[in-house]
């Protein structure tokens, strides 16, 4: 009686090092790499300049990614972040977090990475239908993106193992489809490709402090999702080993993999096609082999879009069910289902809260826009977590201590700290409403804790 109490309230440790790391690097590279080329040379306008945006953005996110590897493997919790500012702040700033996640940052980030997952299909010839109406005002492309929803849903309830393996092998296609990318370009010989384009300059960019800033945010953007592994902590095996190994490797993996593909498509076009290209991976192998090279970049793009959209409803689902376990919402939330022992319902209700903006909006921009302050907003304050945690425990044996402490950690809260403020000079309107939704948070906390007690 005990063990069936115990699989009905707990997630098991089922993922390995190997799966830990593929959620990292499947997560964070989507179809960024083969579009922010774009607004980076626009931004800043030289190959030298916008190599040093890649460098400044992936070092950021490595200093996270190892400030976050230390708290990870001392405290593996279901819910990631969520946890560790729970134990650093309380209940209040801990909830307020998981309010944030499941209002703005994963509806958005999953309805987002469906519909994008529509719109490049819709570049084959089989799939234009897309853009047609199926049902009133709902295009084809809105019923497709619900429909992943749901069936990518169905995996991760299915069981988690198996979302792994799904993970490990996709996040293996897409690393080889960038190297086969990558040698197409390289292997471009005559008038396709020449190391003279590194030279080249765009005289339109924006450039200045506020142009390295825009390329900066965009890079940034393309590195996001590190994180969403420490939300799956409590189902990782060896945490301590596996996490820091998965954070640190990942990122790095994902760098190298940005430099190549970045470089790959300079070699073949000049810094300013490259900031006028709608998609410059694209146009760079139409160049070299025409429709069918362009036709692989869109292969390529749909494989990674569908390891991020994996890896991303994976782990989502993890932070309510997280706060739910430990009494802070719906206790609902917090079932494990008795045979797949995966948490269904919180994927369930992450799975509605896309759909309904897969409904509801046609264009992601402006509400992913309202996630980005929210998120580095915790990313600063889930970093200050080591500060804590150091200090109140500092006789505690650590599997993994960041490197360079404090500097590397104080550095990153310190970038993410003038990313939040360019974010708000820079997009006041989206910024406040994020502000705002946050701090809606706080009275439904108390109302939840009254509710708890009574």
């Amino acid at each position: 009686m005990q063990v069936t109490e115990h699989t009905q309230t707990e997630l098991p440790r089922v993922l390995n090092a190997s799966h830990a790391t593929s959620i990292v690097v499947g997560i964070i590279i989507g179809s960024g790499i083969f579009l922010v080329p774009r607004e980076m040379m626009a931004a800043v306008g030289s190959s030298g300049m916008v190599y040093a945006v890649w460098i400044v953005g992936g070092l950021l996110s490595l200093f996270g990614a190892m400030t976050y590897a230390e708290i990870a493997a001392l405290r593996p919790k279901y819910g990631g972040e969520y946890a560790f500012l729970r134990e650093a702040y309380g209940d209040l700033v801990g909830f307020l977090y998981m309010w944030t996640w499941i209002t703005i940052a994963k509806p958005a980030s999953i309805a987002t990475i469906a519909a994008g997952l529509a719109r490049v299909l819709a570049t084959f010839p089989i799939f234009h239908f897309f853009e047609r109406p199926a049902f009133g005002p709902l295009l084809w492309s809105q019923v497709f993106a619900i429909v992943m929803t749901w069936l990518i849903t169905g995996l991760n309830i299915l069981g988690t193992r198996k979302s792994g393996n799904v993970q490990l092998a996709l996040t293996w296609l897409k690393i080889l489809l960038i190297v086969v990318i990558a040698g197409f370009c390289f292997g471009a010989a005559g008038s396709h490709g020449s190391w003279h384009n590194f030279a080249t300059e765009f005289t339109g960019a924006r450039g200045g402090f506020s142009g390295f800033m825009i390329a900066l945010i965009a890079a940034l953007w393309a590195y996001d999702g590190w994180s969403d592994v420490t939300q799956m902590a409590g189902e990782v095996q060896k945490p301590q080993r596996s996490l820091p190994l998965a954070l640190i490797g990942g990122v790095a993996i994902v760098g190298v993999l940005y430099m190549l593909t970045n470089a790959a498509i300079q070699y073949v076009m000049p810094a300013a096609t490259i900031a006028t290209a709608d998609r410059p991976a694209a146009d760079a192998l139409r160049m070299i082999a025409g429709s069918w090279g362009a036709g692989l970049v869109s292969v390529g793009m749909a494989v990674s879009i569908c390891a991020t959209f994996v890896g991303s409803s994976l782990s989502g689902a993890r932070v309510p069910f997280a706060a739910a376990h430990d009494g802070l919402f719906f206790r609902q939330l917090a079932h494990v289902h008795p045979r797949f022992q995966t948490p269904s319902s919180s994927l369930i209700l992450q799975a509605v809260l896309s759909s309904l903006l897969l409904l509801a909006i046609g264009r992601f921009q402006a509400l992913f826009s309202l996630a980005i302050f929210a998120e580095w907003f915790f990313y600063a304050l889930t970093a200050s977590t080591v500060f804590v945690f150091r200090r109140r425990e500092p006789d505690v044996k650590r599997p993994y201590s960041v490197w360079g402490y404090p500097v590397l950690p104080l550095l990153f809260i310190a970038a993410a700290v003038v990313l939040l403020v360019f974010s708000f000079a820079d997009q006041p309107r989206n910024s406040i409403i994020g502000t705002v939704i946050i701090l809606l948070g706080i009275p439904l906390h108390y109302a939840f804790q009254r509710r708890r007690a009574a």
